[in-house]
């Protein structure tokens, strides 16, 4: 069943009420009790479930995958120092 909005135009009385469709609109404002309580017009509310909405698919800020994949990155390995050369061997001969 849905809830209407009515609000009396005399004092500004609002009130929501869960009627059937098929229910008379109601006219009596049951605060101060004038004929002057009209039906409003208000939004639906209602929320989108499952896959395929803007909510669900594309609000996260990342792009799907495509099926193209791309190049791996590779990063350039850092010019390595050279490795100290071994130092020559002493030789002690005596001659």
């Amino acid at each position: 069943m849905p809830i209407y909005a009515y609000r009396c135009e005399e004092c500004g009385f609002a009130k929501d009420v869960l009627q059937k469709i098929s229910d008379p609109q109601l006219t009596d404002c049951p605060s101060c009790g004038k004929s002057t309580f009209k039906k409003q017009l208000t939004a639906a509310g209602f929320q989108l479930k499952g896959t395929g909405w803007y909510v669900t698919d594309f609000r996260g800020g990342t792009a799907p995958a495509t099926g193209v994949a791309s190049a791996p990155k590779t990063e350039a390995p850092a010019a390595a120092a050279p490795a100290p050369a071994p130092a020559p061997a002493k030789s002690t001969s005596e001659a």
